[in-house]
């Protein structure tokens, strides 16, 4: 028996087929995973999203003499996160264990990130290296960047022998 392909307009309005469900992946694919029950396709999309290294969201902002990067890191342990700081761009790198307390089909939503993530951000201004502070309170890493002061002057005293 030939399958009746659903059209995108049946996939956008929601309309169903005489296979059941589409999701956006069988009409790229041109229906290859329709054969697999919508709980396969929902572990098949987990896994691939695992493998796939997660982009963490981030507020970033700047005082007259700091910027500052906010950044909510909660069920982070301080050994699986990383921060490299050049004079212009910040990278933060991380990783949430996954606790598997139940198995695919007991979950009624799975919205939690798990697995590595990584974000760099090149800075709207040079900032002292040495002076940069990161602190975690509840989840929530705080990266403290000194400006650095261009317009600052020393004198300089010149040594006769």
């Amino acid at each position: 028996m030939a399958r009746e392909k659903k059209t995108l307009f049946d996939w956008l309005t929601g309309s169903s087929g005489p296979e059941g469900d589409y999701s956006f992946d069988d009409l790229e694919s041109g229906g290859s995973s329709l054969s697999r029950t919508r709980s396969e396709r929902a572990i098949a999309a987990s896994e691939a999203e695992t493998e796939a290294e997660g982009e963490l969201a981030l507020d970033v902002y700047q005082t007259p003499t700091h910027i500052i990067i906010k950044a909510m890191i909660a069920g982070v342990r301080p050994e699986d996160l990383d921060i490299s700081i050049t004079r212009d761009m910040v990278t933060i790198r991380g990783k949430r264990e996954r606790h598997l307390e139940g198995t695919a089909g007991d979950f009624f939503f799975q919205e939690l990130y798990w697995g590595s993530f990584a974000r760099s951000i090149t800075l709207p201004q040079e900032v002292e290296i040495e002076e940069a502070e990161a602190s975690e309170k509840h989840g929530l890493l705080v990266i403290r960047l000194p400006k650095l002061d261009k317009g600052r002057q020393a004198k300089l005293k010149v040594k006769s022998n």
